[in-house]
């Protein structure tokens, strides 16, 4: 339907309702005889009549009639289609929203996609992204925002939210020599051979998720790349690699041949951050940074429900068992919280409820450590904690 026949549709629906070719021209704008000229144009296109002449008066045919009420109230919907768009247009609103992703999409974050399609009529649209490529299809243009590790330091990108800190974890096979043991130390990574993440990601973003050395400046050995957590884990098991993952990827990535090991020592946790364009950031995006804000606060007012482990649990559990504390007691083999392959420990009482504000931990050396969610950032990341 090109714009000749809408406006053929609209003269003919403003003619049904005033039956008078003047009252119609007046209306609309134009001449009578350019009311005439569109009317006859859409009888071309219909292949009949739909207008009854005379100089007395006009009416429209029967099929004109039934035509009418066929095609009016496409027209208005059509017509409401328009408005809408002219409105988010004038306000810089989308109805969609492209956002990538690594690994898992957690339950907080889907609860906050799902908010924003019930209260603001925002869709979320999602799609994994490759695993060692975080910006590359946001900087093209083919998505709107990523939920990615951390740091940012690219001028073009914002990271509107700061997910919960958490630690990280060293997987190794369980039938590796450092799997019998509580926790291994950032200096045993030197000794190990580091799966990284394949792709075009920049070298800061990759030494951060793979430390080219130890603190005491001995050589941590990274020679495979992967393109998936899993393809990662299936070497991992294999006995030949390791790979440092978050403690939440542990806790949900039960394998029997595979152990999680907190590393004593590697002072940066893992954190996930909302990222976007800072020249392409609208009021959907800011909204959504919103809800998520209100979700994990949520989660560190509130205690967690039957059978949930919300993200501030998990860094607050990872501040007792990776962090220079002690690991909790347990079989041998477990890892803090996170028992063998995975499956959470059971070693004793339940912790009490934390209480309302952010979750603690400790970090390196035993300072507190919060996961309380800071407010959206500046144009670039540091990556601290």
């Amino acid at each position: 339907m090109n714009q000749i026949h809408l406006q053929e549709v609209e003269c003919l629906l403003a003619l049904a309702e005033e039956l008078h070719f003047g009252n119609t021209a007046a209306r609309l704008g134009c001449s009578q005889s350019r009311v005439s000229q569109l009317i006859s144009g859409l009888e071309a296109h219909v292949g009949a009549r739909l207008v009854e002449r005379t100089s007395r008066r006009v009416s429209l045919t029967r099929f004109g009639a039934q035509f009418v009420d066929e095609i009016r109230p496409a027209y208005t919907a059509l017509d409401t289609v328009f408005a809408h768009a002219r409105d988010r247009a004038r306000r810089g609103a989308l109805c969609e929203l492209r956002i990538g992703f690594h690994g898992s999409v957690y339950e907080e974050i889907t609860l906050a996609f799902r908010r924003l399609r019930a209260q603001h009529e925002v869709t979320v649209m999602l799609s994994e992204i490759p695993l060692g490529s975080p910006f590359s299809d946001l900087l093209g243009g083919r998505l709107d925002a990523v939920v990615v590790e951390l740091p940012v330091h690219e001028p073009a990108l914002t990271v509107g939210f700061r997910f919960p800190p958490q630690d990280q974890l060293l997987a190794v096979a369980a039938a590796h020599p450092l799997a019998v043991r509580d926790e291994a130390d950032v200096e045993d990574l030197a000794g190990l051979d580091v799966l990284y993440r394949s792709g075009d990601a920049p070298d800061y973003w990759r030494h951060a998720r793979v430390p080219p050395a130890t603190p005491a400046g001995r050589p941590i050995r990274s020679t495979t790349g992967i393109a998936t957590i899993q393809e990662g884990l299936a070497l991992v098991a294999g006995g030949e690699h390791a790979m440092l993952v978050c403690r939440p990827l542990a806790e949900r990535s039960h394998r029997e041949d595979v152990r999680y090991l907190p590393v004593h020592g590697l002072d940066e946790p893992s954190q996930l951050g909302l990222v976007w364009r800072t020249d392409g950031a609208g009021p959907q995006l800011a909204t959504l940074a919103r809800l998520l804000r209100e979700e994990f606060g949520r989660d560190a007012d509130s205690p967690a429900r039957p059978g949930r482990r919300t993200h501030g649990d998990t860094a607050g559990a990872a501040g007792s068992a990776g962090r220079g504390a002690p690991a909790a007691s347990g079989p041998t083999g477990s890892v803090g919280s996170v028992g063998p392959v995975g499956r959470a420990a059971s070693t004793g009482p339940a912790a009490p409820a934390a209480s309302a504000g952010p979750t603690e931990g400790r970090g390196p050396g035993g300072r507190r450590r919060t996961c309380a969610v800071a407010a959206p950032e500046g144009r670039s990341d540091s990556g601290s904690a």
